[in-house]
C-alpha cells in the first residue's frame, strides 16, 4: 500500500474555505490515523480517491479522469455540516499516487493496470474489515476490481453489484483496463450477481450483449428502453435491486450522466437528478459506492468546473440516505 497517501487534519482543513459563522464540512470531518483506530472510528463512511487514468488508455479511452478527485474533494470538504449532512459520520482517508508507465504501449498500460489492482484491494479490504463504507472517487472503471476484490476478502464471498452505466464494462479478460472489470470480478469469482441499470443500446457489442444474455447471473435494463417507459426510473430500477444480496456495491460511471465530461462524453443520458433521486430513495444498504470515468479536464481540451460539484452532490445524498437507513435499522424493535 505504499502508493496511498493518506490526509492529515491539517491537510485536510487547508482545502477549506473558513467562513464566519459557518461550518463547513472539512472542519469537522475525521482524518485517518492508523488501520487500529480505524475500527473504532465513530465515522461511518471513508472517503478515499484514486485519480488515474490508465485504466481508461489502455481501453483506448481519452485520458482524463485522474483530474476529478481533487476538484471533488474540496467541492466536497466545502459543503456545509449542518443538521442534513453530519460531517462526523465521514473519514477523509487520502488517495493512492500512481506513476505512468515509462512507455504508453496497450501492454505497458495493462501491466500498470495490474499494479495498481494489488494497490487498491488491500486498502478496500482494510476498510470493510473495519465495519466501514468506503466511498471511492475514480479514476477509471477499472478500479470496480480491485474494490471487488477487497469486498469478498473482507466478507469472505462474492458481492453483488448495481452499476449505473451506459456500458457494461464485460469486455475479454484479456489484459485489464477499464472495460473489463467486472469480466475479471466475475471470473475471480468476487462478484456474484451483477445489475447494469441504464445501458445504451449503441454502445454494447454483439459479444457484450450475448453475454449478459446468457448469464443468469447478469441483468440489464437499457436506458433504451427506459426512455420509451412510462413508469419512473426508480421503479424500473426495483426488480434489479430485488435480486442483490445484503453485500451490494454502487458503482456510478459518469458517462451515464448527460453532458457530464468523461471519457465516453454522452448528449443523451440520465440527468443529475435522476441519478439523485435513485440514490435518496433507494432502501438498500450498499457495502461500498464508487463513482468513476469523470472528469475535470480531458486529454482533448474540453474542460468542465461542474464535474466536481456533481461528484459532491452524489456523495452528500449517498452518505444521508445510507445514514437515514442505519438510523431507521437502530430504532427497529429487537
Amino acid at each position: 500500500m505504499e502508493a496511498l497517501k493518506t490526509y492529515s487534519k491539517a491537510a485536510i482543513s487547508a482545502l477549506v474555505n473558513h467562513r464566519v459563522g459557518e461550518i463547513k464540512l472539512g472542519e469537522q470531518v475525521q482524518a485517518f490515523s492508523s488501520w487500529e483506530e480505524l475500527k473504532y472510528s465513530t465515522a461511518t463512511f471513508v472517503l478515499l480517491g484514486i485519480p488515474e487514468d490508465i485504466g481508461v488508455r489502455a481501453n483506448h479511452g481519452i485520458a482524463g479522469a485522474a483530474t476529478a478527485w481533487a476538484p471533488a474533494l474540496i467541492a466536497l470538504l466545502n459543503l456545509q455540516s449542518n443538521d442534513f449532512l453530519r460531517a462526523k459520520e465521514l473519514m477523509v482517508l487520502g488517495h493512492f499516487v500512481f506513476k505512468d508507465p515509462e512507455f504508453n504501449t496497450v501492454t505497458d498500460l495493462e501491466n500498470a493496470v495490474t499494479q495498481i489492482d494489488e494497490q487498491v484491494y488491500p486498502v478496500i479490504q482494510k476498510i470493510i474489515a473495519a465495519g466501514k463504507t468506503p466511498i471511492i472517487i475514480g479514476g477509471g472503471h477499472n478500479n470496480a476490481y480491485p474494490i471487488l476484490k477487497g469486498c469478498a476478502k473482507a466478507f469472505k464471498k462474492a458481492v453483488d453489484v448495481l452499476n449505473i452505466d451506459a456500458h457494461a464494462d464485460l469486455r475479454p479478460t484479456r489484459g485489464r483496463h477499464s472495460g473489463n472489470g467486472f469480466s475479471y470480478a466475475l471470473k475471480d469469482g468476487f462478484l456474484a450477481n451483477y445489475s447494469i441499470f441504464g445501458l445504451h443500446q449503441n454502445y454494447n457489442n454483439s459479444a457484450i450483449l450475448a453475454e449478459i444474455t446468457g448469464n443468469p447471473n447478469v441483468n440489464a435494463v437499457f436506458f433504451d428502453d427506459l426512455l420509451k417507459s412510462e413508469g419512473t426510473y426508480q421503479d424500473a430500477l426495483q426488480p434489479l435491486l430485488e435480486g442483490l444480496g445484503n453485500e451490494t456495491g454502487l458503482e456510478i460511471d459518469m458517462d451515464c450522466i448527460e453532458n457530464v465530461l468523461s471519457s465516453a462524453f454522452t448528449p443523451s443520458g440520465f440527468q443529475i437528478n435522476d441519478i439523485r433521486r435513485i440514490i435518496l430513495h433507494s432502501k438498500k444498504k450498499f457495502a461500498y459506492m464508487h463513482v468513476c470515468e469523470g472528469a475535470t479536464q480531458l486529454a482533448d481540451g474540453r474542460e468542465s468546473a461542474a464535474t466536481a460539484k456533481t461528484i459532491a452532490y452524489l456523495i452528500s445524498d449517498f452518505i444521508k440516505a445510507q445514514f437515514a437507513l442505519k438510523q431507521n435499522a437502530l430504532k427497529k424493535p429487537l
